[in-house]
């Protein structure tokens, strides 16, 4: 498959809502704007938040959203300090694991995001 560039639509009830998260407060730059969607860069492609999805209060479990959307980060601290000054709130701001560390926060339809710091030993490690 020759692909050009991956991207992953996401499906949202609370639009305008989602909309201001991912542009406001993770400060993702606008691609383009239509009146149902809205696309986001991203270093690796775009995400793309488009209406017609289904918001729930807190964390959406693994039956109604299977997908994490994660965002590799080099210094995990930093951002988590970046992002609570923009006002966001951590499910958890450190979890370590074997493979390495993560903070956890959702969107307004609550969706589940990580940021990532991974070591060698993740299987999405890319760093040399």
């Amino acid at each position: 498959m020759n692909v050009d560039e991956f991207g992953l639509i996401l499906f949202v009830e609370r639009f305008e809502q989602c909309v201001s998260f991912y542009q406001n407060r993770l400060q993702l730059p606008v691609r383009r704007r239509q009146e149902m969607l809205v696309c986001f860069d991203l270093p690796i492609g775009y995400l793309m938040v488009e209406k017609g999805g289904v918001a729930q209060l807190g964390e959406k479990t693994r039956i109604h959203n299977p997908t994490v959307l994660r965002f590799d980060v080099k210094d995990l601290s930093k951002e988590v300090h970046h992002l609570k000054e923009r006002g966001i709130h951590f499910l958890e701001e450190r979890r370590v694991f074997d493979w390495g560390t993560i903070a956890v926060l959702l969107d307004p339809d609550g969706n589940r995001i990580e940021l990532g710091e991974m070591n060698a030993s993740s299987a999405s490690y890319t760093r040399t």
